[in-house]
């Protein structure tokens, strides 16, 4: 269609080096070619171009004393993108590598991830460019409360609502939220992923692990299979994966591998439960790497996609799965990607498992988990009542079942279920209404 292809024509033009935005805007939008050629009012009211750009880019210097009394100067960025359905809502990201095309990619996967969750939540993303590894405690408090010194007067619980996101935690939300109470003077909803002890929800930091496997089931149901006894291989070992294994690991699938950035530890029979509770330990009170594990096959510098297995799930970062990766997927016999980390396909590997007949189950309906609860966190904060880990769980399942629906009722092909077109066709169709009713603005 000639006004998608206009569209990725001037994008790479103004911004050329933003080439996760490129690949983003180019999944979503090509995707939803058969419903924009049905509505005329996208073209007349420039809904596309107006998708494209931002509502608003924040970028700010974040100085700081580190403990040995230096001062350090880092990057930080919150990407308002589209609010059209409600405040703006996505995490903080810091790492090293992290840029304003890291932002405006996850910012706006976000805006039609938060739509598909059918909650009142636009798409914002943020962070710095802040690498935790080998900081004390007293480095990253100070750099936190640093970098909330500027953000708080961009955010707030009807506004801009951040969370975490990789490199943030129930630590970094906390001291985060901390100078935010005391800048701001309020104790509200302006920030989600805090402690259950100050205004948290329950279950929050299961939610994107357990959601993913939430949407796999219904996925399998749809086509008449289970997950009992199927193999699994994982990438990543945050807080995605390892929650991802949990949830496998008690609806007795066999969980092959987790991995980070050094290598992968392989399991040949796999995980038990004992097994990922020490891992736990390792990753998030130790903080150490899977390479210090005893039990396992640590395999030094080793992706886990070689592994034999019939689901394999991403949750470490973008573009992990390429074609190479792909076609050793499909050579392993594997038949489904469940995306639990933000686009970790590429657009070319997903053509080519889509030709094997591999389902690819996309971040932004598989990893929504997360930040529904971030909106059920609202919800409670608003109106000042706690709910229990059940009723939280119960309302996740509900959301993950949802989004599956109107992922497989987006699908053009209803025979074969394209989960990748479902869901951007779904959130592109709600952000959009929203827009047209809103006129030129």
């Amino acid at each position: 269609m000639q006004a998608v292809q206009t569209i990725l024509k001037d994008i790479s033009d103004k911004y050329p080096h933003e080439r996760d935005f490129h690949q983003a805007v180019k999944e979503v939008f090509e995707d939803v070619i058969p419903y924009i050629e049905n509505n005329d009012d996208i073209e007349k009211l420039s809904i596309l171009e107006r998708m494209v750009e931002p509502d608003r880019v924040i970028q700010f210097r974040v100085s700081w004393q580190n403990q040995k009394g230096e001062i350090e100067v880092n990057r930080g960025w919150r990407v308002q993108f589209n609010n059209a359905i409600g405040p703006y809502k996505g995490g903080l990201r810091f790492h090293p590598s992290v840029s304003l095309d890291t932002f405006k990619f996850l910012g706006f996967e976000q805006t039609f991830k938060n739509a598909l969750t059918s909650l009142p939540m636009g798409g914002g993303k943020g962070g710095a460019d802040f690498d935790s590894k080998g900081r004390s405690d007293a480095d990253i408090m100070s750099f936190c409360h640093a970098f909330m010194l500027e953000l708080h007067k961009h955010i707030g619980p009807d506004y801009d609502v951040p969370a975490g996101d990789i490199g943030v935690g129930g630590r970094e939300i906390g001291y985060m939220f901390g100078m935010y109470k005391k800048l701001s003077g309020r104790f509200d909803g302006a920030l989600t992923g805090k402690s259950p002890s100050f205004g948290g929800s329950l279950i929050r930091k299961e939610a994107t692990g357990y959601g993913a496997i939430y949407f796999l089931e219904n996925a399998l149901k749809h086509n008449g299979e289970d997950l009992k006894g199927k193999s699994c291989v994982i990438s990543g070992a945050g807080n995605v994966a390892l929650h991802a294994a949990k949830k496998l690991i008690e609806k007795e699938a066999k969980v092959l591998s987790l991995s980070d950035s050094k290598g992968s530890l392989y399991f040949k029979d796999g995980m038990s439960k004992d097994q990922l509770e020490e891992l736990f330990e390792l990753k998030e009170i130790k903080r150490g790497r899977l390479s210090e594990y005893s039990q396992g096959d640590y395999r030094d510098g080793q992706e886990p996609w070689d592994i034999e297995c019939e689901i394999a799930v991403p949750c470490a970062t973008q573009n992990e799965i390429s074609e190479e990766e792909a076609k050793t997927l499909i050579k392993n016999k594997t038949k489904w990607i469940v995306e639990g980390a933000n686009m970790p396909t590429t657009a070319q590997a997903v053509k080519i498992l889509h030709a094997e007949g591999v389902s690819v189950l996309p971040g932004k309906a598989v990893n929504a988990g997360g930040v529904s609860v971030s909106g059920l966190e609202r919800t409670q904060n608003a109106t000042y009542l706690p709910w229990t880990a059940e009723k939280v769980d119960e309302k996740l399942k509900e959301i993950m079942k949802d989004i599956h629906d109107l992922c497989v009722d987006g699908s053009v092909n209803q025979e074969k279920i394209n989960y990748v077109q479902g869901a951007n066709i779904a959130g592109f169709k709600r952000v959009a209404e929203a827009m047209m009713a809103y006129g030129s603005l």
